[in-house]
């Protein structure tokens, strides 16, 4: 065989840097590779998983950009897997295919209350304050006091979002809506709550820097969370990202008094054990917590609550079934090995591979990813003997099944199109970019319609 024609199903980073390693990587082949992405815009969560005023994410699109601009992939965009094309349409048109969906829902959180009005996921949130065409467009800002659980980036980034002043998000590509719904906000107090220590904090520096560059907003810790046992203390001297994040909070604590209009609470050492309500959030419940000795935590017995209107639970990110592939539902995963994937009888499945968190979890940075998608792609290159033999590999052969069933798909040329229109709109205002958030305008735009 001379020639692999590879579909990959995700468009965000795990998917376009498959795609890159592949068209990189020493072969006896060629390649033809088309990805397939549900969503008229590329980029998956680098565009609506991080929270819009994070500059460093600019750099993270400039290089897919490239890679997506290099002539060698076809885009199909607004193309759902497993009704607008089907795992036996890949069959008759690839001869394997990559699965990079990614991990967009909320890790459920077991805990009395959690249900109550007022309740939310992180990952909802996230796409409301990022443009996510699939939410509505207005978000319940409604709390004075509210609490996040959860010690990670995401945790960060929404109590961030919810407690910073919407005005000084104006220079970032912050969606309208969203600033609106932000300015009419009544918020106070924000409170960060997690389970262990501050030494065992699964944010990075660099997101924790930020909440102390934010206006008028007090950062407020507490010195019975930083008696430093001997696990943090060997964290402190080994880790070289534990021992930044310990010299912020140092810095922290040398503050004067608090006089900001608004406050943000970090809590360590907190067990959540309750969301307190009648109907309507009106207080959340929690247990101290205390080092074990052996870089874990035990409750202490002292219980204690504080009043918030509204939680967010940011606990993690799980990932969702696709139609007719093996899934993992307790780890929200495609079972795989080394990104092959496996049946149900831990077999193999030929032509069938996983990369980025539907492959591993949702864990790991931006490096991770990359080296994920390489692992990935080894085994699509050695597995040549048990590729799928498609009946029609033509590349035209995919666009016209997708029109014959009305499938409204976007291009390259069609990004290009909304991504023009979004910096234009943008110029307008003197911001880089403003988001162009419904779908049926986003696709407007890739047709080079007006709306």
């Amino acid at each position: 065989m001379s020639k692999l024609r590879l579909a990959i199903v995700g468009a965000g980073p795990a998917g376009i840097y498959a795609a890159d390693i592949l068209l990189k990587h020493e072969r006896s082949f060629d390649v033809s590779i088309d990805l397939f992405e549900r969503l008229p815009a590329p980029y998956g969560l680098v565009r609506y998983g991080v929270a819009p005023d994070h500059p460093r994410i600019k750099g993270i699109v400039s290089a897919l950009r490239d890679v997506l601009d290099s002539g060698q992939i076809r885009l199909f965009g607004n193309v759902n897997f497993g009704t607008d094309i089907t795992l036996e349409d890949l069959k008759k048109h690839y001869h394997a295919v990559i699965f990079s969906t990614g991990a967009i829902t909320d890790q459920q959180l077991s805990l009395p209350g959690i249900e109550a009005e007022g309740s939310y996921g992180a990952a909802d949130f996230v796409s409301w304050y990022d443009g996510h065409p699939d939410v509505a467009r207005t978000w319940p800002l409604e709390a004075k006091e509210v609490a996040v659980i959860g010690n990670g980036n995401v945790a960060l980034d929404v109590a961030r979002m919810l407690v910073k002043h919407p005005e000084d998000l104006l220079p970032t590509e912050v969606p309208d809506n969203v600033y609106e719904g932000l300015v009419s906000s009544p918020v106070t107090d924000v409170h960060v709550f997690g389970r262990r220590g501050p030494m065992q904090v699964k944010f990075t520096p660099l997101e924790l820097r930020e909440l102390g560059d934010m206006r008028d907003v007090d950062i407020v810790i507490h010195d019975e969370d930083f008696v430093i046992d001997e696990s943090s203390q060997r964290a402190i001297d080994s880790n070289k990202q534990i021992f930044v994040i310990n010299k912020i909070f140092s810095t922290w604590r040398e503050r004067e008094a608090a006089t900001a209009s608004r406050r943000l609470h970090l809590h360590f050492y907190a067990k959540p054990l309750e969301v307190l309500s009648d109907f309507h959030v009106k207080g959340f419940r929690y247990e101290r917590t205390e080092p074990d000795g052996e870089g874990g935590v035990r409750g202490t017995g002292e219980i204690r609550e504080i009043p918030v209107q509204a939680v967010y639970r940011a606990v993690g990110y799980f990932g969702t079934a696709l139609r007719g592939i093996p899934f993992d539902s307790r780890r929200g995963i495609i079972p795989n090995h080394e990104g092959q994937v496996m049946n149900d009888d831990n077999q193999i499945v030929p032509g069938v591979y996983a990369t980025g968190w539907i492959k591993r979890g949702p864990v790991g940075l931006i490096g991770h990813t990359k080296s994920d998608a390489m692992e990935t792609i080894q085994h699509v290159v050695k597995d040549q003997a048990s590729w799928w033999s498609p009946e029609s590999p033509e590349d035209e052969a995919v666009s016209a099944l997708l029109e014959s069933r009305g499938v409204a798909f976007t291009d390259l040329g069609g990004w290009h199109r909304l991504d023009e229109k979004e910096l234009s709109r943008g110029a307008e205002r003197g911001r880089e970019r403003v988001k162009v958030v419904d779908r049926e305008e986003m696709m407007a735009a890739s047709r080079g319609e007006s709306h």
